[in-house]
């Protein structure tokens, strides 16, 4: 891993740009924000684009808007399909596509204007195969930007290491569209079809074919967090258990493959400690679908893998304390979480501000 301090990507002149980059969108009744997501992306400093939108059977006025955007950019090219969801929308995307470079961005949000050109240009210059930037977090009350001005180049496996092991300093996760792939990387790699969070696979693949990566510690993509209709907010639901625990375990295994059992129970120490997370938040509220005892099996289910995970390096020996906590008592767990929140925390809080008086 190199640290490339105060790096500049090369300027890419128009008559230099070349190589074409497909942008694959998927939109499903997003009328209120498609227009400003597109335009984002015709807006390019990177020119040479084809812009492939797949309307993924909105039923309000998400086609109408892009049929009428395509007027007005030859580069914008729509396919409208039965709702299938956003893993098989990416795939008719990237089917359509022809260019030798490939990126998303998700209709709902949207990009600054050299963005490709920044990631492109950093891809090349460096000889990699995959481009990463940094986002903002966008929400109603406040913009959240933590651009450092750097790039860092990784090898090998350098950049799935830092993705499994969640390290702040690299906001790779595991989001299509904040990254630039090289085309032959997605050779044989596409999104589950009708599952949700199928980004988790595709990151994960992507990555450990990567020979290269070159990651850009500045935010270029701008992401909304607050969308009251979004997956991402719905931070638990039936899914969770029958998309988004079954891609967890497949990441696991193809971490295992790639004879990285380091790397597997670094993962899964993140993932079983978001159940615990998960578990305690369910204590708050009312949990008519039973969420709590279907977590409750998991976690017991997997106890011999859990306390393995929890023994690493990486884990936190606090949370190896609530995990052993929780086998003992789940409700003796859930009482510690809130005395943690009303009484631990904020003392601490208190005691910080009193001594920077």
């Amino acid at each position: 891993m190199e640290i490339l301090e105060q790096y500049r990507p090369p300027k890419i002149k128009e008559e230099e740009q070349t190589e074409l980059i497909s942008v694959i969108m998927a939109a499903y009744n997003i009328e209120a924000y498609i227009e400003r997501g597109v335009r984002s992306v015709c807006g390019q400093t990177y020119r040479n684009l084809e812009i492939i939108v797949v309307d993924d059977g909105s039923t309000d006025d998400t086609g109408r808007i892009l049929d009428k955007l395509a007027e007005s950019d030859a580069r914008i090219r729509v396919i409208h399909e039965e709702n299938g969801g956003p893993a098989r929308a990416r795939n008719t995307g990237i089917a359509a596509s022809k260019g030798n470079y490939i990126g998303f961005v998700d209709g709902d949000d949207w990009i600054d204007s050299d963005m490709y050109e920044k990631l492109f240009a950093a891809l090349k210059d460096k000889q990699a195969n995959l481009a990463v930037c940094r986002y903002r977090q966008i929400s109603r009350t406040e913009t959240l930007d933590g651009s450092v001005d750097r790039a860092v180049l990784f090898e090998g496996q350098e950049a799935l290491a830092a993705y499994v092991e969640e390290r702040e300093e690299f906001v790779i996760q595991n989001a299509a569209w904040n990254k630039l792939y090289q085309r032959e990387l997605l050779t044989e790699i596409s999104f589950p079809d009708g599952r949700w969070y199928e980004d988790i696979m595709f990151a994960t693949k992507a990555l450990a074919r990567a020979g290269r990566c070159i990651y850009l510690d500045i935010a270029l993509y701008n992401y909304i967090i607050d969308r009251e209709d979004s997956i991402m907010n719905r931070r638990i639901n039936p899914r969770t258990f029958t998309d988004h625990i079954p891609a967890y375990y497949e990441k696991t295994k193809l971490l295992q493959e790639l004879g990285r059992e380091d790397l597997a129970l670094t993962h899964d120490y993140f993932f079983y400690k978001r159940l615990l997370l998960f578990y305690g938040d369910l204590s708050k509220t009312e949990d008519s679908e039973g969420f709590r005892l279907r977590l409750e099996e998991v976690l017991r289910r997997d106890r011999k893998r859990a306390e393995s995970a929890f023994r690493t390096l990486s884990a936190d020996p606090r949370d190896r304390k609530k995990l052993a906590l929780f086998y003992r008592s789940p409700a003796a767990y859930c009482r510690k979480l809130r005395w943690d929140e009303q009484v631990v925390i904020p003392c601490k809080v208190w005691v910080k501000k009193l001594l920077r008086i």
